[in-house]
């Protein structure tokens, strides 16, 4: 049998689990109806864009750390990411369909929080609170049940399939059992409900402390180095205050150190401070990871709806390039849109990897639509961008170069 909250206990509606979310959306509906318009002031509302709001925090910096492009130099654990661990997470917000729930059941309970009927918009008292609160309870908090859970039997019943993920993704932070759902939510609630029971709670200062601790969160788990060694240089203190993507990335792989949420502080008085923190944080921002690929494989976009399943677009889409979703097609014109600046100032770019044998192969694109081919005054530009492609990686050392279909024809 199952250990308790061990499993969730919709796993099996699959995307149909939004439908637990349908009560909150009726509530919205109802007042928008009476109220002959949008309920700016309902709590239900707020309630559906926070959900929404910190699931696109995650998908910011999804897409962010798999813009290869830009993060290529800057990757904490150089490997990519499999079928098998995408699966594994796909069900990532169950977390936030959690944590929405609980917060509708407290906004319409028996015992609602002080200050939730009229809610303010901001009192710039309740930041300084919940800062308070967040350093003295949740951390704190959030450390020692962290280092429970790797305790047995608990880290087998319960957080042995967090760590399962060989590389860390901003999605993995969302990633868990409901134990450790419920942990997340205590420490990310003790603050809120502190400010609002000293009396100095807002709207604000909810939205300000959830995307705060989300943006951290998904931050660290990013799996690309993000802040300067030079920033730790010059103020010392500071890497005690603010965890990097290489020390949550040296937890995830060892288990037996960097336990704490976002402050290192607790792992130095814990005495779990793993030692190769921030000269391993250095030299991965540095470019320690950086490699030149043995193979190269230069293709381009075929059409408008294949540009929307690259790799740093939405996990759930690039994992099944083949498949056109009718929810891609409201962001049609966007990727157009995108296509057509491209033509005007992209040049080639790293658009996925793979390992080998050992050996690096990358995939580069030529910024161009398979339709741009057969426009007569496009193919000087798109040959040029061959032509530089192929001596660019000429320069860098790569052995072979192979080009996809159209570019064979063109160049």
């Amino acid at each position: 049998m199952a250990p308790p909250l061990s499993s969730w206990p919709w796993a099996s509606l699959g995307i149909y689990k939004y439908f637990l979310l349908g009560p909150l959306v009726w509530k919205v509906a109802q007042e928008w109806a009476e109220q002959g318009g949008a309920p700016l002031g309902s709590r239900w509302l707020h309630l559906l864009l926070l959900f929404s709001a910190r699931g696109l925090t995650y998908q910011f910096w999804f897409s962010y750390s798999n813009m290869l492009f830009l993060t290529r130099r800057r990757r904490v654990v150089p490997d990519g990411v499999d079928f098998r661990q995408v699966d594994h997470e796909w069900d990532w917000d169950n977390f936030l369909v959690l944590q929405t729930l609980i917060g509708a059941a407290l906004v319409n309970g028996p015992l609602p929080l002080p200050g939730l009927e009229d809610l303010r918009v901001w009192d710039p008292r309740g930041l300084g609170i919940a800062l308070l609160l967040h350093v003295g309870l949740s951390e704190p908090v959030f450390y020692w049940a962290h280092r429970a859970l790797h305790g047995a039997p608990l880290f087998g019943q319960y957080h042995a399939g967090h760590h399962s993920t060989p590389v860390t993704q901003p999605l993995t932070a969302g990633f868990g059992t409901p134990l450790e759902a419920l942990l997340l939510t205590l420490t990310t609630g003790v603050p809120l409900a502190g400010a609002f029971l000293m009396g100095a709670g807002s709207l604000g200062l909810v939205y300000v402390h959830l995307l705060t601790f989300d943006y951290l969160r998904s931050m660290g788990y990013s799996n690309v180095e993000v802040i300067s060694h030079r920033v730790f240089e010059a103020l010392p203190p500071l890497r005690y205050l603010i965890y990097t993507p290489t020390y949550l990335s040296l937890h995830h792989r060892e288990k037996d150190s960097n336990f704490c949420l976002f402050m290192p502080l607790f792992d130095l008085l814990g005495g779990t401070l793993n030692s190769k923190s921030w000269e391993l944080q250095k030299e991965i921002y540095q470019g320690k990871n950086d490699r030149v690929p043995e193979f190269v494989f230069l293709v381009h976009v075929v059409d408008i709806m294949s540009s929307m399943h690259v790799p740093f677009v939405l996990r759930s889409i690039s994992s099944v390039p083949f498949e056109n979703h009718l929810i891609l097609l409201p962001f049609w014109p966007v990727a157009l849109v995108y296509g057509l600046l491209m033509w005007c100032c992209s040049k080639t770019f790293l658009v996925s990897f793979y390992y080998l044998r050992g050996r690096l192969h990358q995939t580069w694109s030529v910024p161009r639509h398979g339709f741009q081919y057969f426009i007569p005054a496009a193919k000087a530009g798109i040959n040029r961008q061959i032509e530089l492609a192929i001596l660019r990686a000429d320069r860098m050392g790569v052995k072979v170069l192979s080009l996809a279909a159209l570019n064979k024809v063109l160049y």
